[in-house]
């Protein structure tokens, strides 16, 4: 459905300014989408985008505060997060010899299985946003130009 169907709205001050609503009203969707997605394997996107990129950094560890750095969602609370998960025992935490202000941080076998298992499904949630290879391109090249512009 068109954005403006949408919204019930047909006018908007620019171009410019439709597209950065229907960016927020996007991204609001999408988040929607993956929240409800994430409950049935009892993870938030957060959990999951934490698994993630300990799964990229497997087999070595990661600090809580590089986590932090690569998240999607930079006002996320990365050591509660990782305390959740560690409850799970989807990762595990040791203090970190070399500054014992930080926390190092590895996926657990069972967090690699749970990120295993989910795999598939996730691929599908992806392909499920309508848009073919070159088209998802064109949007990636977008908000990047749109990100380094502002």
């Amino acid at each position: 459905m068109r954005f403006e169907d949408e919204i019930k709205q047909q006018k908007f001050k620019s171009q410019q300014h439709k597209a950065i609503l229907n960016l927020l009203f996007t991204s609001g969707w999408i988040t929607n989408k993956h929240k409800d997605f994430f409950k049935k394997f009892d993870l938030t996107p957060q959990q999951y985008n934490v698994l993630r990129i300990l799964r990229g950094q497997h087999p070595e560890s990661i600090s809580t505060s590089e986590i932090k750095l690569r998240m999607l969602d930079k006002n996320s609370d990365t050591s509660r997060i990782v305390d959740r998960l560690a409850l799970k025992k989807l990762v595990t935490k040791t203090v970190c010899p070399a500054d014992r202000r930080l926390v190092d941080v590895v996926i657990s076998k069972k967090g690699l299985k749970l990120l295993a298992d989910m795999d598939a499904e996730t691929d599908e949630l992806d392909r499920g946003i309508g848009l073919n290879d070159d088209e998802a391109r064109s949007l990636n090249e977008l908000l990047d130009k749109m990100r380094s512009s502002l």
